[in-house]
Parts: structure tokens; C-alpha cells; sequence
């Protein structure tokens, strides 16, 4: 009898530990900052305005999206300077090539002629489940435009924008314009949109971050860094140059102690991309502030 009280006890207890560790995960979860993965990739054609609606319908905090420049100054969002051969139907109705799509560089091209270039009917080969549509790349000031009435229409929070300059010294002048240019076009359409509370500037190239840092101090930045880079976390603020308001590694580079650096540091810690639930849970235990997601679904499911 006294045997199976404590067994009862035990169970009881254990219960009440699985049950409060599951309240405070999703407690946790509810704080973080769900950014949706050029608007949510693995659901919808990246980076175009579906893409964008269907990630705010689902509840995301901030849209996560890509930058280019197109040959007449436009702003454009897409994560390649030209049209990727996994996405691309050309206008004729044939797909572009792998072994020959960097011809189609956009900063080469008028918006008038990459708009004429679907980017949402071919199956993904990495997305196979991303719903297909005709869909093309839009301005970001159509982006922002359809995200700012759509939310305000069916009454969704605020919505915060994490935009990337897509650029890197090797290719200046050939697939964007130098970082101060790139900028320059960049922040005349935020400004213009009156957007420049809500925005981050996340970049791998710390050129665009230190030139934004210094000529537009109140903009929040984010550096972006890749999995292969072996610097300590204080090493590359340093190189930096300035303290981020994020640092956003790749996912595997997430540890307890990177978590603690980041803090004692005060800066947000936000890494990309995660796409499995069960990585998701984890970092949030670990104390991320954020995590970028090509299925923002996930952030919701237990």
C-alpha cells in the first residue's frame, strides 16, 4: 500500500514537471521572435508578396527578406542577384539553366523586364510541398505596400521587416552597386515608407553595416554569419567595428556559451534558418531571442 502512494506520488510529480516544462517552453516561445524565412519558402514561392500575406496570416513577428538592385535602380527583393534555375520559368515558358543562370543577372536588367520572369510555377526541388502559383518579383516598395494594408485591414499586429543587402566585394559593380549606393537606395524607400522604426539590416558584408551604422545610426542591424566562419563571437564584433543590435549566426553555431556572450554583450541572438520543431524547441530552452524559419508554422505547433 505504502508502495503504491509513493508510486503514485512520483508520477503525480513528474506529470506536474512534464506538464510545467511544456507551459514554459510555450510561454518562451510566445516571447521570441518568429521571423519568417523570405516570407515562408517552404510553404509559398519565396520572397514574393503570397509569400509575404500567407507568414503574416500565420502569425510571424517579422518577415525576413533578400534585397538586389535591377539595372534602372529599382529595389528589388530576391535572395539572388539573378534568376535562380530551382525557381525560374523563363518568359517563353522554358526554365533557365543551372550552368547558365548568373546570364540572367538582374542588376544587368530594367524591372520591366524582370517582371516578364516567374518565379512561383516550378516545383522547388528542396520545397516540394510549397504551394505553385504565377508569382514574380516584386519592388520592395510593393512588398511593404501589400504587408502594411493587409495587416491593417484584417487588424494583425505590427509587422516588422529583417531585410539583407545582398552584397559582397568580389562582385561589386558586376551584381550590385558598392554598398554605399546599395544603401542609399535601400533607405530611401524605408524612409519613404516611414518604416525605419520596424526595420533591421541584417548583412554578411559589414561594409553595408558600417556604412549604415554611420550614416543612419537608428537603424537596427544584424549580422549575418556563416557556419564556416571559426572567429570567436568577440573576435568578429571587433571586426565589426561597432556593437550589433543581433548577431545571427547559422543554427549549428548556437551554444549555451554563445548564448551567455551575446548577453553579456547586449545583444539579441537570432539564428537562421530552422527548420525542424524539435531544433526550434531547443533553442528557445537555450534562451535565442529570435529564430528565422522557411515553415513559420512550426513556431506554433507543440
Amino acid at each position: 500500500m505504502k508502495t503504491n502512494t509513493i508510486c503514485i506520488m512520483l508520477i503525480g510529480l513528474t506529470i506536474c514537471f512534464s506538464c510545467g516544462n511544456l507551459s514554459q517552453l510555450k510561454k518562451t516561445k510566445n516571447t521570441i521572435d518568429k521571423q519568417g524565412h523570405r516570407g515562408c519558402r517552404g510553404l509559398m514561392p519565396e520572397n514574393t508578396i503570397p509569400a509575404f500575406i500567407k507568414a503574416v496570416d500565420l502569425g510571424v513577428n517579422t518577415l525576413e527578406m533578400d534585397l538586389v538592385i535591377t539595372n534602372d535602380n529599382k529595389v528589388l527583393v530576391s535572395h539572388e542577384p539573378f534568376f535562380n534555375h530551382e525557381i525560374t520559368t523563363l518568359p517563353n515558358g522554358e526554365w533557365i539553366l543551372e550552368s547558365n543562370e548568373k546570364e540572367f543577372n538582374i542588376y544587368k536588367m530594367p524591372y520591366s523586364e524582370v517582371i516578364k520572369y516567374d518565379v512561383g510555377l516550378k516545383t522547388h526541388p528542396r520545397f516540394p510541398n510549397q504551394f505553385k502559383m504565377k508569382a514574380h518579383k516584386p519592388l520592395l516598395s510593393e512588398v511593404i505596400n501589400s504587408v502594411e494594408i493587409y495587416a491593417k485591414e484584417n487588424r494583425k499586429p505590427v509587422l516588422y521587416y529583417n531585410i539583407e543587402t545582398k552584397t559582397t566585394p568580389k562582385t561589386d559593380g558586376i551584381f550590385h552597386p558598392e554598398p554605399k549606393e546599395f544603401v542609399d537606395l535601400m533607405m530611401r524607400v524605408i524612409l519613404e515608407k516611414k518604416i525605419e522604426n520596424r526595420v533591421i539590416i541584417q548583412s554578411f558584408d559589414i561594409r553595408t553595416l558600417n556604412y549604415l551604422h554611420q550614416n543612419h545610426p537608428g537603424i537596427k542591424t544584424a549580422l549575418l554569419v556563416e557556419d564556416f566562419d571559426k572567429r570567436e563571437f568577440f573576435k568578429q564584433i571587433e571586426d565589426l567595428g561597432f556593437v550589433p543590435t543581433i548577431y545571427s549566426p547559422a543554427q549549428n553555431l548556437v551554444t549555451p556559451k554563445l548564448v551567455k556572450e551575446c548577453r553579456s554583450k547586449g545583444v539579441k541572438l537570432i539564428p537562421w534558418t530552422v527548420n525542424d520543431l524539435k531544433r526550434i524547441n531547443n533553442l528557445t530552452k537555450m534562451g535565442v531571442d529570435g529564430i528565422i524559419s522557411d515553415y513559420p508554422n512550426l513556431f506554433f505547433e507543440k
